[in-house]
This record gives C-alpha cells, structure tokens and sequence, in this order.
C-alpha cells in the first residue's frame, strides 16, 4: 500500500491472484465423441477467472465479457484439465483476467495446452454497483506484457460492445499510426 494525498492505495501482485484448479474429465462432461463439452469447459474457465478477480478485489465479482475463446485439441474422456487464471490488469472497477487450460493424459504423461481466453469481470458492492478494486503491479516480463496488452483489448472491447468510438480508442490508433 502506498499513501497518496492523506489516501491509502491498494496495490497488488499478480501472483496475489493467481489460482490453479485440476478437474478429471468424465463421462457426464462428454459430447457423443467421448470429448470435453464446451460449454462445461467455459464453465470451469469462467469459475476459476472469477476467483482470481475476487481475490485481486475482494469483492462480489460479476462476467462482464469473455473474448474470443477458440478449441484447440480436444480434451478427451478421462484427461486431467488443470486451469489457470491471474488478473493482467485492473482498471477502475474492472479487471481483465487471463486464463489457460492444459490437457493431460496421466498414463501417456502427454500435456497439452488445449486453450486460452480473456475474462473481463467487474467487482460491484452488496448493492451490486460498481465498486474500485486495487491497482495491478506487473513484476515478471510474461506479467509485463499482458499488462501492457491488456489496454488495447480493452478498447477493442469498449468498441465491440458499441461503448467506446473507435476514434477514442488511443491505444488501439498507435498501432496503426506508423503505416
């Protein structure tokens, strides 16, 4: 924490909120292909993305947005998923949260990553209005650049979602002002 006009900021690492979940893949998780049912995968995706926010805010989280999340390799009956998620960035009551899901076949000893996504949660208070949440301190160059990454998605989340003009979006016209 660090005092800024007579006014204490939180702070917070990004191993602050990190979790790590394993789940065993079985037969009621399945489609008729014996393979991981999306749906059921987003579920364990958007849990865990919410215990991360929660514990970077300690607050009630709400989905504010998931970003393009795309199916790999299938994960199949009897695989472990071990999910990971850490926040990136916190904005003013936002957080954008990144979460990996690794595939494992115990008695082959093969892993894989099978996917990867963006959650956006929002931390709201018992009233369910939006409340601050700690700012993000980056430590690592891996922490660094998702930290840096995570402005432009945000435009390009405010923009899709029809709340942000794309002339407003700064960050996102730097990218393109060299050509």
């Amino acid at each position: 924490m660090e005092k800024i006009n007579n006014m204490v900021k939180k702070t917070k690492k990004v191993q602050d909120s990190a979790v790590q979940t394993t789940e065993l893949v079985l037969p009621n998780d399945t489609n008729s292909l014996n393979n991981l049912m999306g749906g059921r995968m987003m579920h364990w995706m958007d849990v865990i993305s919410a215990i991360a926010a929660q514990k970077h805010s300690n607050r009630i989280v709400v989905t504010a947005s998931v970003d393009n999340v795309s199916f790999g390799e299938p994960i199949e009956l009897g695989n472990v998923v071990t999910l990971s998620a850490r926040v990136t960035r916190a904005f003013n009551s936002s957080m954008e949260v990144y979460i990996e899901v690794f595939a494992e076949d115990i008695p082959s000893g093969e892993k894989s990553l099978s996917n990867r996504a963006f959650f956006t949660f929002v931390a709201v208070d018992q009233t369910g209005r939006p409340i601050d949440v700690p700012e993000l301190i980056p430590e690592t160059d891996k922490e660094k650049e998702l930290y840096a990454g995570a402005l432009r998605r945000r435009q390009l989340r405010l923009i899709l979602a029809k709340r942000m003009k794309p002339s407003d979006a700064t960050e996102l016209k730097s990218l393109f002002d060299h050509l």
